[in-house]
């Protein structure tokens, strides 16, 4: 199935060439369009099945499900559905109205949440996200990824206490489409 994943991300061009400013701040000659891949209803399949499947092997055990807005919330809602685990939305900011929450859906003290995202470069919004949960009583029991970018988020991320599981790693993907990374 990662093979499957693999061939669709390389399938629909979300590998993208030229000069791009990342999330992270980072120059980059590359791009990674996972959003162009996670409006197919097929590949969020596979991606929920694969972080379930990958879960279950790691022996994690969940309450909860969890995406920051914006590329991670199609996953975590297709995770929530394959998983039929409540699903929890972390904001970029606070609500300026209403309740004014940064995390949507209900968490509880001691609630174990598995946190999605969409690509890693530094890890800087999920571990954003992560320590949102934690400040909210919440155990962040792993952080999964559909693409690592390979730029220093596992490390960044375990210095914070946190475990990242990457369903691919960008080195595959330029293995698979034939490309150098240089």
């Amino acid at each position: 199935m990662k093979d499957k994943l693999i061939e669709l991300i390389i399938k629909e061009g979300c590998i993208k060439f030229g000069h791009f400013i990342l999330t992270s701040g980072k120059e980059s000659n590359y791009y990674i369009d996972i959003k162009k891949l996670i409006t197919n209803p097929e590949a969020l399949k596979i991606i929920a099945r694969l972080i379930k499947e990958k879960a279950e092997e790691l022996g994690l055990e969940y309450d909860k499900v969890a995406g920051p807005e914006l590329g991670a919330v199609p996953i975590a809602t297709a995770l929530s559905l394959e998983t039929n685990k409540p699903l929890l939305i972390i904001r970029k900011k606070k609500k300026e109205h209403g309740t004014g929450k940064i995390i949507e859906g209900e968490v509880r003290e001691g609630d174990r949440v598995l946190l999605v995202e969409d690509v890693t470069t530094t890890g800087g919004s999920v571990i954003r996200a992560a320590k949102i949960l934690r400040e909210h009583g919440a155990n962040v029991v792993g952080i999964f990824v559909v693409v690592d970018r390979e730029e220093g988020a596992r490390e960044n991320i375990e210095k914070e206490g946190f475990s990242l599981h990457p369903l691919v790693l960008v080195s595959e993907l330029f293995e698979a489409a034939g490309v150098s990374k240089a």
